[in-house]
Formats: structure tokens, sequence, C-alpha cells
């Protein structure tokens, strides 16, 4: 991106480009991002948002417009976007879709935790945001990755990818198809049950929430681009796979790979810090879900190993099979925990 684009968008949101300094951060997987610097050292967060992936930009900026008043409160750091000269907030241009919001200082990311402090933050700030959000009517919320977390769709995707697959992708890739078919029906039942439809944040990973550099307490959840209806269990599934196993989501040593009960244990503590919110049903669905969520981005990279790595990107051939195996392998671990986890859930959210 040239700097006379850049400024050529800053200038459209009202910024003194005099004053103006910008970094790429490179962190994050689908939007183009930078770090913003004016001559008072306020910062801000400018992105342009992956078109590819959202194809309905303006409902996504909806759906956040929505619910970033309720997303607000003594234990919730708000974040707000800069309007454009035409008090919008994103701005268009051609065929793009640029957006500037507040970065909230002093504050960071974990992709991993040991720290059973940061565990109970991300557990109570979850909780927190389903809070704020629990009084919104769901049909104000449109989706705009529809069936995203769908069994049914992801199973679809799966088998027709396994039909039209390499025969020699399939033969390396035996364990894991073997492994797919056991999970989903292990998991079927899940899709049968009377759940109480959500607005939800639809990607808890554990460096999707903010915390205060200073004390580490969680101030609020980032990238909420894919807010939409959803079940409890697929932020609690999400957050569980990233704040209680250390091992990166392609790890090749499945004996890294770990269920820390002791976290699990801080994450829930920080959910029932929360006033109550879910139902008997809910809390019913969150052992599988724990098992659900990282099955369902496992069969997703399967699917996309038998397409040939068209949609997530890869830097070996195989690595899209790694992540598969990898995350299989914690669904089988938090399968294994599924007792454990529903009399703790009973003991703690009741």
């Amino acid at each position: 991106m040239t700097k006379e684009y850049i400024q050529k968008i800053l200038a459209e949101f009202n910024l003194n480009l005099s004053s103006l300094h910008w970094v790429p951060l490179t962190s994050g997987l689908i939007n183009d991002t930078y770090l913003i610097t004016d001559s008072d050292c306020q910062q801000f967060i400018l992105q342009k948002i992956n078109t590819h992936v959202f194809n309905n930009a303006a409902k996504l900026m909806d759906n956040i417009n929505y619910t970033l008043p309720f997303l607000n409160g003594n234990d919730y750091v708000q974040i707000a976007f800069l309007p454009t000269k035409e008090g919008k907030n994103c701005l268009q241009i051609n065929g793009e879709f640029w957006r500037i919001m507040t970065y909230i200082a002093n504050s960071t990311t974990f992709n991993t935790t040991t720290d059973t402090t940061i565990a109970f933050e991300a557990g109570r700030i979850v909780g927190k945001f389903h809070g704020l959000l629990k009084s919104i009517n769901v049909d104000t919320i449109e989706d705009t990755l529809p069936k995203f977390h769908n069994l049914a769709h992801r199973t679809k995707e799966f088998k027709e990818a396994l039909q039209n697959a390499d025969t020699q992708k399939k033969e390396i890739a035996e364990l894991a198809i073997n492994q797919a078919h056991f999970f989903l029906t292990e998991l079927a039942h899940l899709n049968n049950k009377e759940l109480p439809v959500r607005i939800c944040h639809n990607d808890t990973k554990l460096n999707n929430i903010l915390f205060s550099k200073t004390t580490n307490k969680a101030l609020c959840l980032i990238d909420l681009d894919t807010i939409m209806k959803g079940y409890f269990f697929y932020d609690f599934g999400d957050a569980i796979r990233t704040v209680v196993n250390n091992a990166p989501e392609d790890e090749q040593h499945h004996e890294l790979i770990n269920f820390d009960k002791t976290l699990f244990k801080a994450f829930v503590d920080g959910l029932a810090a929360n006033e109550p919110f879910l139902t008997a049903s809910d809390k019913e669905s969150l052992p599988l879900g724990a098992v659900f969520m990282p099955f369902i981005h496992g069969l997703r990279a399967l699917t996309d190993y038998l397409n040939n790595n068209k949609y997530y990107k890869v830097t070996y051939e195989n690595q899209n099979l790694d992540r598969c195996l990898s995350l299989f392998n914690f669904s089988e671990k938090a399968l294994n925990k599924k007792d454990f986890m529903s009399a703790y859930i009973s003991q703690k959210l009741s």
C-alpha cells in the first residue's frame, strides 16, 4: 500500500495528515491493519476489511455498529470507530472498506497462557460480553458468514472434498479421515439440543481478548467481524481450546498438546463471576462444546487439505493436515475430560 493511498484514506476521516505516521501490523491473518500515531501520541487502528472473506462488509459493519453501544460497562472497555467526513463508521472507496478504531492504550494480547489469572479473566470477559448483549433481539443481527460453525454444512463440505480428492491425499490423510467420522458421530446430537440462539462473538480464541499490561485484567473482546447469531457453546469451546492448551494449532508433536484442568477451572470461575445468564441446556452443552470447536476447526483444515489448500494460508504442503491432526488430538483430550468438565460446570454455574 503506497503512502499516497494511505493518506487519501486517512483524509476521509478528518485526521491531520501532517501530524500522522503509521506502521503495518502483521499479526492478523484476515484484514490489512495499520497502527496510526498522531503528534499528541494518540493512536488508532486503521483496517481494510478483507472482502474476499467478508463479502458483505456493509452488513458486517451494521452488526458491529448495532452491538457496540451495548458493549460498554464498568468492567468492559468500549471500542469506538472514528466517523468519516460523511459521519459513517466505515469508508467505502474503490470497492474497498476502510475503518479506524480507537487504540486501547496499555493493552496486550496472549496466544496461550499458563497463568490462572489470565484464564479467569478470559472467562469473565466472555461472560461479560454475553451478559451485555443478552437483551438484544437476535433477529437484528445478520449472518455475514452463513453456517460458519454449522456442523451439517461443514460435514457436507468435507464429504464433497473427500469424494473429489486425489487418491494419494486420501491415503496420507487416512488417520484424520477416520477420526473425522468418529467425531461426527460423537457430536451429532449437539445439533438436536434445544439451545437458545444468542448473539455470539464466534471467534473467542485467547488472542482476541485485550488485557491490561499492568494488571492482567481483561478489558474487552476484539476482532468483532464475526459477531453473528449462534450458541454459547461456540464461544465457550473456542476459548477453551486456546486457554487450556499451550501448543500451537499445527503442533506435530502431540504429546505437547494438553488439557490443563487448573486453567479450565479458572476459566469457568471467571464465567461464574458474572450474573447468571445460561440455561440448563446451555450448561449441558458446554463439555461437548469444548470438543466441538477444535473439531470443527480441524474438519475445515482437513477439508481444505483435501481441496489442495484453497482457503487457509500454508507454508508447507501438509500444514493443513498437521492443523487438523493437532486440533483433533485436542478434541480427543477434551472428550476424555467430559465428565470432569460436566462436574465442575454443574458445581460452579448453578
